[in-house]
């Protein structure tokens, strides 16, 4: 009897547990369902790692990447590509960036959200965004491209309030000739060097008469 009891009160406790947000989402509904599900977009935390996204550099006008394959290189299923391009900014001397990005695609499709490119970039122009809600039908509609990732990283960051790791080391504004440090550096000596066809004295001792008759006598 107090075995049946107690396994109706179990029951009992797991009914009302379920009746309250569940720890498993179904996705996308959300809430639960006294107060009724709501099909929006399942909130992810700040550690979420969703598809790579390219960031903006809102001072220069101009995005971060330099399109220097080092990322590309790196990746272990080849899901991107990438030109590069003279920057006219450089040229106008409102960028320090000689060169920026002309095409950059990504295949989200092979992407395996490591965050390898995320780690071997130097340049702060790539970072893991929350976007997750890219499923297509086709295979190949996957394929994202510069303005799609631009747009992604604008996204991430407003949502984030993401900065460069490395702000001073990656800005794209131009330093002046008068503001940039000179190192100071020890001049070596000069080696004084005779050419070749410099006569140079040799000091030779030549034996003498007297000498040679000390040495023929015994000791």
């Amino acid at each position: 009897m107090f075995n049946s009891l107690k396994g109706l009160v179990v029951t009992l406790v797991s009914t009302m547990n379920g009746l309250r947000a569940p720890v498993t989402r179904q996705y996308p509904d959300t809430g639960n369902r006294l107060t009724g599900r709501v099909s929006e977009p399942t909130p992810v935390k700040d550690r979420f790692m969703g598809f790579p996204a390219l960031t903006w550099d809102d001072e220069i006008g101009e995005p971060f990447c330099t399109s220097c394959m080092v990322c590309i290189r790196d990746c272990p299923t080849q899901c991107m590509s990438a030109t590069m391009k003279d920057n006219p900014l450089h040229a106008q001397g409102k960028s320090r960036r000689r060169k920026i990005v002309d095409e950059f695609e990504i295949n989200l499709g092979r992407c395996i959200l490591c965050g390898i490119c995320v780690d071997v970039c130097n340049f702060d122009a790539i970072e893991m965004s929350h976007e997750h809600e890219l499923s297509k039908f086709q295979r190949n509609d996957n394929r994202v491209d510069l303005a799609q990732l631009l747009k992604m990283g604008k996204e991430y960051r407003e949502k984030t309030g993401w900065t460069p790791k490395h702000p001073e080391k990656n800005s794209g504004i131009p330093i002046k000739k008068d503001d940039k440090p000179r190192p100071f550096r020890k001049r070596a000596p000069k080696k004084t060097t005779t050419p070749a066809n410099t006569p140079v004295a040799v000091e030779v001792e030549i034996p003498t008469e007297d000498a040679g008759e000390k040495a023929k006598t015994p000791s």
